[in-house]
């Protein structure tokens, strides 16, 4: 088994002649920002066991709540870990109970019972490749085909930019093997009842690239339902209608088709800074937004700005952007959030932090209105959310407070507390 990982851009960390040696029939590849687990080299993924049955490689996605007792019982059992992320419990879990089982799908159906929180996993081993996701749904997973090869893969983007199509999605609960014939078997051993699912909405409102379906719900037509929403339910008045890019582009779009005032650009944004609500430290992110962002003077000077964004967390970085368009001359900046306001932390892989550091937590909008220094604040009303998944159960415990499961006691997400 060839394997390569680094830290960047994966254009970056992979040159063309590391990739022309990598190959072979069969493949596993993984991209991150840290969650559970510091950001660090050892940390990146996949992760490859060699152990007494063979070779294993693992990607997850998500996050586990009970990866802190399961990693204390490996620990007392005399497991040895490498990395700090609870995505080596998982491989841990799936080696060990391949010794008493006769296949490795098996084996990864035992082991993620033992699973709490979410999980989308792709395992790779000498002969089959292998997707598993959680009982809840929480986050996507899905299948293609080109030609003769099939694919695992968390974003239906992903199969486009290959020339894929799409064959169906992981269902939650799901564990599928795809093997040498080209057969996908499918095991329903750990689903539960579809009323209980709990898809994360924050994947329609920011995660998902804006190209990419999750359980047959277009994202794109997600975002551009809930700016329309914000147009009916907290108009103001104003000349133009922006977004923050990427993922409130769409949004404005909807408001601006449901408000009829015109939309436009307002931002040139450079694509090669990565996303700045996840960077550990204040100055970091102000930096990045800074670098990230920049306003187009033309477009806004002497006019009133609706603005559109996907999410306030802890609301400095809107504060900058609000300050940016009014340094280049905006008369009014209206912001309007295609989110309700986040008032609880996630423990499933979105990195929302404790309470206290949520400038909704303990807020009024006006109060938030006044800290971020813009003339009027709206947001998605909680009940709009079901609208924007066309139905189908979500989580939406960062808005209310109220999880498909019961979260940890102990919060395992490095410097967050609970």
């Amino acid at each position: 088994m060839i394997t390569h990982k680094d830290m960047g851009l994966v254009s970056e960390g992979f040159t063309e002649g590391q990739l022309k040696s990598m190959k072979g029939d069969i493949g596993v590849g993984h991209v991150r920002y840290s969650t559970a687990g510091a950001s660090t080299r050892e940390n990146a993924q996949p992760l490859v066991l060699n152990y007494v049955k063979g070779t294993l490689a693992l990607s997850h996605n998500g996050n586990l709540i009970n990866a802190g007792e399961l990693r204390h019982d490996l620990e007392y059992t005399g497991a040895i870990f490498q990395t700090t992320i609870d995505s080596e419990v998982i491989a841990y879990h799936i080696a060990r109970e391949r010794l008493k089982v006769g296949t490795v799908e098996e084996a990864v159906q035992r082991a993620t019972r033992r699973m709490k929180g979410a999980y989308s996993l792709v395992v790779m081993s000498p002969r089959k490749l292998i997707g598993a996701r959680d009982p809840y749904g929480f986050r996507p997973l899905c299948i293609g085909k080109r030609d003769h090869s099939y694919i695992i893969t968390s974003e239906t983007c992903a199969l486009d930019t290959i020339g894929a199509e799409f064959v169906r999605d992981v269902l939650p609960g799901e564990v599928v093997t795809i093997n040498g014939d080209g057969e996908i078997l499918s095991d329903m051993t750990n689903a539960i009842s579809a009323d209980r699912h709990g898809r994360c909405v924050f994947e329609y409102i920011y995660f998902s690239r804006m190209d990419s379906r999750f359980d047959g719900v277009s994202v794109y037509d997600s975002r551009i339902m809930a700016g329309r929403f914000l147009a009916r339910d907290s108009h103001v008045d104003a000349d133009l209608v922006v977004g923050v890019p990427e993922s409130g582009n769409a949004a404005a779009l909807g408001y601006s088709m449901e408000s009829g005032l015109p939309y436009g650009v307002a931002f040139m944004k450079n694509s090669y800074v990565g996303r700045t609500f996840i960077k550990p430290k204040q100055s970091s992110r102000e930096q990045s937004v800074r670098v990230k962002l920049n306003v187009i003077r033309e477009a806004v000077q002497g006019k009133r700005i609706i603005m559109i964004d996907d999410s306030i967390v802890r609301g400095t970085t809107c504060n900058l952007i609000v300050n940016m368009l009014k340094e280049a001359g905006a008369a009014e900046v209206h912001v309007r959030i295609s989110s309700p306001p986040f008032l609880w932390p996630c423990y499933f892989g979105t990195d929302i932090p404790v309470r206290e550091q949520l400038i909704a937590y303990n807020r009024t909008v006006e109060e938030i209105r006044q800290l971020i220094g813009a003339d009027s604040l709206g947001y998605l009303q909680v009940n709009r959310l079901e609208e924007l998944s066309r139905g189908l159960p979500i989580c939406k415990g960062c808005f209310t407070g109220h999880y498909p499961l019961d979260p940890p006691k102990e919060d395992i997400r490095g410097d967050y507390e609970r």
